[in-house]
């Protein structure tokens, strides 16, 4: 336990990146299997919500894969994947929207609206925020979608009103047919759009690794032309890709640095921003 003094000490050495950050804005991606553990999504949460009491302008963008898996499992349809990315064929993109939209999003707002009235639920169809496309024209039945434009309007009009939006990566195109696509690919679109000081990847993995069974082989900081390199040689495999490209393409577009970090681990949005030393790795142009 921190005494007194111990406290107003840790306070002290933390203000001037508090002060730094006021103002700014980050876009957290949150997925993967930390979102069907309570007490892991609570401490997220609370993170989140510290981070806006702060001054800090907070975007999350979240999907929801393990728990879309075992909504499909449930009524009998198998997931299939390609290149790290969900085939969406019509009964699974009715499920995806329903558990995206419906369940996910709804649980994820209403936890942060426990003890504020903070938080505002979206999916890409909502004032036209996202406008959709199919990332495989060549298969009539795939619903799986890519980000053709990004209206900011309505995630503006929140974040000047003082609201965390909290987006759906589900999306619709001109003619108001639904898509999936991939959350990594929203937050970094979204990201991109707002100039973003930060985008934070909440995964399941402790960053990139030269060895996704090694721990200990985890590269802590990479830029451009590495990540580049590290695709070439097939070090970046099945759903890592999607999540890298995204990074690299927000890093081409203005965002200033991208985070791929463990979810699981307590408080890392904090430690990610409030210390000099990163607990994943740190992607930069």
């Amino acid at each position: 336990m921190l005494n007194n003094f111990e406290s107003v000490k840790v306070l002290s050495n933390i203000l001037p990146f508090i002060q730094s950050w006021y103002g700014r804005i980050i876009v957290v991606k949150y997925g993967g299997s930390v979102m069907q553990n309570l007490s892991l999504k609570s401490k997220i949460v609370q993170d989140i919500l510290l981070l806006s009491y702060l001054g800090i302008k907070v975007v999350i963008v979240h999907g929801g894969g393990p728990i879309i898996n075992t909504w499909l499992n449930k009524i009998g349809i198998k997931p299939q994947f390609f290149n790290g990315v969900r085939v969406t064929d019509k009964n699974t993109m009715e499920l995806v929207e329903m558990v995206l939209v419906g369940k996910v999003n709804k649980d994820l707002v209403t936890l942060l609206n426990n003890s504020s009235s903070i938080a505002v639920g979206l999916s890409g169809k909502d004032a036209n925020l996202i406008t959709a496309s199919p990332l495989f024209p060549q298969q009539q039945e795939n619903y799986t979608g890519r980000i053709e434009k990004v209206n900011l309007e309505i995630v503006n009009l929140l974040l000047h009103s003082g609201y965390i939006p909290v987006i759906a990566s589900i999306a619709s195109d001109q003619n108001g047919q639904a898509y999936n696509i991939n959350a990594d690919s929203v937050a970094g679109a979204i990201a991109e759009s707002l100039n973003a000081d930060k985008l934070v990847l909440l995964t399941d993995m402790p960053g990139i690794m030269l060895d996704i069974n090694n721990p200990l082989s985890l590269l802590k900081n990479l830029d451009v032309q590495q990540l580049e390199n590290l695709k070439d040689q097939k070090v970046i495999l099945g759903g890592m890709i999607p999540k890298v490209d995204c990074c690299i393409k927000a890093l081409k577009n203005n965002v200033r640095s991208v985070h791929i970090v463990n979810g699981s681990i307590e408080h890392v949005l904090l430690l990610e921003i409030f210390t000099s030393s990163s607990m994943g790795s740190v992607l930069l142009p």
